[in-house]
C-alpha cells in the first residue's frame, strides 16, 4: 500500500472522527454554551488528555515504535511479543498509580491548572468532581496508543485511527439525551458529561483490541519489571517526556491565564476544535504513518526511499494545510456562527471564538510540519533534539502569552501558541537539513511556491464571495446559513484544485489514482 493511501486511510478515519467531533461540540455548545459548566468540562476533559499526550502519544510512542519496529525486523515476532508484554505491564502499572494519585490530589491539580476558578467555589468544586470522574479515561486511551503502535508497525492503521470516532459517538449520544430531557442542573450535567468521557475511552480501547486479535498478535501478561527493554524505552522516553512536558506546559499556562477571563477557556476550546480538524486529518495521519515507514526504511538502508517519503509527506501535507489555514483566516466569523451560534452560544461567543481561530490559523502549517519532521528524529532514536526545540518553543509561548494577554485577552494566548509553533518547527527543519537527513528536491520547492500562490488566490476569491453572500450567511434560517457556508467551501476547494492542477503545483489527479490503485 502506498504512502499516500496510508495517509488517506488514517486521514479519512480522522476526518470522520473530527466531523462527529463537530456534532459533539455543536451539541455541547447548545447544552452548556460558554458558561461555568463549559469551563469546568474543558478543564476536566483536558486533564487526562494532557497526560495522554505527555506519556502515551508523546514520549511513549516516539520511543516505543522505533524500538518495537527494530525488534520485529531484527528478532522476529516472538521477541516482539515478549517486548510488548514487558512494556505493556510497565505502562499499565504507571497508569494505575498515576490515576490513584490524581484522585487523591485532584483539588490541588485543578487549583494549579485553573487558579482563576477559586473565585467561584461552585465552579471549582464542579471541576474537581468532573475531573475525578473523567480521569480514568487516561488509562484506556493510553493503552489504545500502545496497541495502536503495535498495529501501525504491522501496517494496520485503520482501527487505531477509527477508534476516536467512538468517543464522539458516545458523547454525542450523551449530549443528545441531555438536550432531549432538558437537563439544566450544573451538577447533574457535570456528572453525565464526565461519565460519558470515561465510557468513550473504554469503547475506543475495545476497537483496537478487536483488531489486535484479528492480527493474531497476542501480548503476554507479565508482572511489572525493570527489564532491559524497559530501561532502553525509559532512556529514549525521558527526553520525549520532557519534550511533551514543555508542550503541555504551554497548554497549561494558556489555561491558567485564560482562567482569569470569564469564558476564555471555553472560547479557546471551540476555536481549538476548529483548527484541530485539518491538523488532525493531515498532521496526525502523516505522523502516524511516517514514523514506522521511516524507521523501516532506515533499518533496511534504503536512504533514497527515506528521502522520497519525507519529501512527498511534506508536499502532501502542505497541499492540504495551506488552503485550510487561509480559509480559516478569511472565514472565521462565518464558520463559527454557522457551526455554533444557537441556544446558549450567543454573538459575543461567536466573535471571541472567531478571533482566536484567526490567531490559531496562522500557526496551523507549523503544527502540521511538526508532525512531518519530528519522525525524522524519532526514527533515528533521537528524542533529545526535539526536546530541546520544544523547550525553546515553550519559553517563547509562555513569554508571549504573558505579554499579550493584557492587550489581546484570550486571542493573545492563541497567537503566542502559533508563534511558538513556528519557532519549534523552524528549528526542526533547519537542523534536520543541516545534518543531511532532509534534502528537499527541486520538484518539491517549485510545487510549494505554486501551492502557496494557489492558497492566497483562493483566499481572495473566498473574501469577495463571502461579501456577496453576506445576507445569506446571516439569514435567520440555519439551513440557509449552512448552505451558504457549504457553497463557500466548495468554491474554495474548486478554485484551489483548478489553480494547483493547471499550474503544476500538485498532481492531484495522480494522488487520486494512488488512493484508488489496488495493491499488486
Amino acid at each position: 500500500m502506498s504512502l499516500v493511501r496510508n495517509f488517506a486511510t488514517v486521514g479519512g478515519a480522522t476526518l470522520l472522527s473530527r466531523l462527529l467531533g463537530f456534532v459533539r461540540d455543536v451539541l455541547l455548545a447548545a447544552a452548556v454554551g460558554a458558561g461555568p459548566v463549559a469551563d469546568a468540562f474543558v478543564v476536566a476533559f483536558r486533564l487526562p488528555n494532557l497526560f495522554r499526550r505527555l506519556l502515551a502519544e508523546g514520549a511513549f510512542n516516539s520511543a516505543f515504535i522505533p524500538l518495537f519496529g527494530r525488534t520485529v525486523e531484527e528478532e522476529g515476532d516472538e521477541s516482539a511479543r515478549r517486548f510488548a508484554g514487558e512494556i505493556g505491564a510497565a505502562l499499565l502499572f504507571c497508569l494505575l498509580a498515576l490515576t490513584a494519585l490524581a484522585q487523591i490530589f485532584m483539588p490541588f491539580v485543578v487549583w494549579a491548572l485553573a487558579p482563576g476558578f477559586l473565585g467561584d467555589p461552585e465552579k471549582f468544586d464542579l471541576t474537581v468532581m468532573m475531573s475525578r470522574i473523567a480521569f480514568p479515561y487516561l488509562i484506556f486511551i493510553s493503552l489504545l496508543a500502545f496497541i495502536g503502535g503495535i498495529l501501525n508497525t504491522y501496517q494496520r492503521f485503520a482501527a487505531a485511527a477509527f477508534a476516536p470516532v467512538m468517543l464522539n459517538v458516545v458523547m454525542s449520544a450523551v449530549l443528545g439525551a441531555v438536550l432531549m430531557n432538558g437537563i439544566e442542573d450544573s451538577t447533574t450535567l457535570g456528572i453525565i458529561l464526565a461519565v460519558g468521557v470515561t465510557v468513550g475511552g473504554i469503547v475506543q480501547l475495545v476497537v483496537v483490541m478487536i483488531d489486535l486479535k484479528r492480527l493474531g498478535f497476542r501480548i503476554p501478561v507479565f508482572r511489572p519489571r525493570y527489564t532491559k527493554s524497559a530501561k532502553r524505552l525509559l532512556t529514549l522516553g525521558i527526553p520525549g517526556v520532557v519534550a511533551g512536558g514543555v508542550t503541555q506546559i504551554n497548554i497549561a499556562v494558556g489555561q491558567i491565564i485564560a482562567s482569569l477571563q470569564e469564558g476564555a477557556n471555553a472560547l479557546l476550546y471551540y476555536a481549538d476544535r476548529l483548527y484541530q480538524l485539518p491538523l488532525g486529518v493531515i498532521g496526525i495521519a502523516i505522523g502516524v504513518v511516517l514514523l514506522p515507514s521511516l524507521t523501516r526504511q532506515l533499518r533496511s538502508g534504503h536512504m533514497v526511499a527515506y528521502q522520497h517519503s519525507l519529501n512527498r509527506a511534506l508536499e502532501f501535507s502542505l497541499v492540504l494545510t495551506l488552503p485550510a489555514a487561509v480559509a480559516l483566516a478569511v472565514l472565521p466569523q462565518e464558520i463559527v456562527a454557522v457551526l455554533f451560534q444557537r441556544v446558549r452560544f450567543d454573538a459575543a461567543a461567536v466573535e471571541g471564538t472567531a478571533a482566536a481561530l484567526t490567531a490559531f490559523s496562522f500557526g496551523l502549517p507549523a503544527f502540521v510540519l511538526n508532525k512531518v519532521f519530528s519522525p525524522g528524529y524519532f526514527s533515528r532514536e533521537d528524542t533529545k533534539t526535539p526536546m530541546i526545540f520544544a523547550a525553546i518553543g515553550m519559553v517563547v509561548n509562555v513569554g508571549l502569552s504573558i505579554a499579550l494577554f493584557p492587550l489581546l485577552q484570550h486571542v493573545g494566548i492563541a497567537l503566542a501558541t502559533s508563534v511558538a509553533g513556528w519557532v519549534n518547527t523552524g528549528l526542526l527543519i533547519y537542523f534536520l537539513a543541516r545534518r543531511g537527513h532532509f534534502a528537499p528536491d527541486i520538484k518539491l520547492l517549485r510545487r510549494l511556491v505554486l501551492v502557496l500562490l494557489a492558497s492566497l488566490f483562493m483566499g481572495a476569491v473566498l473574501h469577495f464571495a463571502a461579501l456577496y453572500l453576506a445576507p445569506y450567511l446571516t439569514d435567520s434560517w440555519l439551513a440557509i446559513r449552512a448552505a451558504s457556508l457549504a457553497l463557500l467551501i466548495l468554491l474554495g476547494m474548486v478554485t484551489f484544485a483548478l489553480f494547483t492542477q493547471l499550474s503544476g503545483g500538485a498532481d492531484l489527479a495522480g494522488m487520486l489514482k494512488a488512493l484508488t490503485r489496488r495493491n499488486t
